[in-house]
């Protein structure tokens, strides 16, 4: 097969030990993101097959209509809501996904993000290096309220970190998640707005839905206090377009850190969390560290294989194997 791996940003894919897998098939992998839907057709036309990096890259009905060669899409995660599932249905083109995941990288960088903020530390960083004096003073974590919207598995390994740094745990989401922070010994909001006003620290860490798209309002955000800080490394789409910086400009959250992105890649710095000197940006990198890389490729490449050995299996749209 002829192998396409867009959105391969950090040029590492074929360092992967995973990677051999496919020796005996042709691979083309591209590092910077396309410029357009031509150039992505352009990119793509001749592959059998692609392996998509999550969800750099979306692939609606207009792109998979110019690739006539495309067999078989093999999503690394679980995710496969950039891909029009049903145009590829249409069109003969299996669609295979992960079955894995990994709670702890994304975990890690939601709270490798509160502490950068909480402590100011690239701005003192960048002071450092220009030989100028420190400029901030820090808010403590311990004695704190951290809030969590969404208490599954990572808001789980984020919590118990937060517990540990001797903060106070508030969540709020549904019973599932009240039931597992009452066994935790975490308090539990009555309601958004107790959530909102009383958290020092709130990362948002629900799954992105039809359900939980722009559940977090203009009016959840003014209700912050201006000393509090917002994270995301869930979902951009959670939170209602344009209000979190709306909300930054003025005042309340005080502070942000944030992973995703409505649209993404961000390219050439062109986002107005960027210009904003009390938000931390981050590329979507969350998930973006070796075992995670090796876990997820890993089942794409192995998917890929049953496939071409004619045992497909982890398949999304079985109604192409009927036809």
């Amino acid at each position: 097969m002829r192998i396409a791996i867009p959105d391969d940003y950090q040029n590492l894919v074929h360092t992967l030990r995973c990677y051999a897998l496919l020796k005996n098939h042709e691979i083309i992998r591209y590092r910077e993101p396309a410029a357009d839907l031509a150039d992505f057709a352009r990119r793509l036309q001749s592959a059998d097959a692609i392996v998509p990096v999550r969800e750099r890259s979306r692939f609606p009905r207009e792109l998979l209509e110019r690739l006539p060669n495309l067999k078989v899409i093999s999503q690394t995660g679980r995710s496969t809501h950039h891909i029009d599932v049903a145009a590829c249905t249409e069109r003969g083109v299996l669609v295979t996904a992960g079955t894995q995941a990994s709670p702890i990288a994304p975990a890690e960088l939601t709270w490798a993000l509160i502490l950068a903020s909480r402590r100011h530390i690239p701005q003192e960083i960048d002071r450092m290096k220009r030989g100028e004096w420190p400029c901030t003073l820090s808010h403590r974590l311990s004695g704190s309220t951290l809030g969590i919207f969404g208490l599954g598995t990572i808001g789980s390994l984020v919590a118990r970190i937060g517990a540990a740094f001797g903060m106070k745990v508030l969540v709020l989401g549904q019973e599932k998640s009240a039931q597992r922070a009452r066994d935790a010994g975490y308090e539990v909001a009555a309601d958004k707005a107790e959530l909102f006003e009383r958290s020092d620290v709130l990362c948002l860490l629900m799954r992105m839905t039809a359900q939980t798209k722009g559940i977090v309002t203009r009016a959840d955000l003014a209700r912050m206090k201006p000393t509090a800080l917002l994270v995301n490394t869930a979902r951009a789409e959670l939170i209602e377009e344009g209000a979190l910086v709306e909300a930054l400009r003025a005042g309340r959250p005080g502070f942000a850190a944030v992973d995703v992105y409505e649209r993404e890649p961000v390219i050439g710095g062109n986002h107005p969390l960027l210009s904003l000197p009390n938000v931390l940006c981050t590329h979507h990198i969350a998930w973006a560290e070796h075992e995670t890389f090796e876990l997820y490729f890993g089942e794409a490449f192995e998917n890929l294989l049953a496939y071409a050995n004619g045992t497909p299996r982890s398949i999304v749209n079985p109604e192409v194997l009927k036809r």
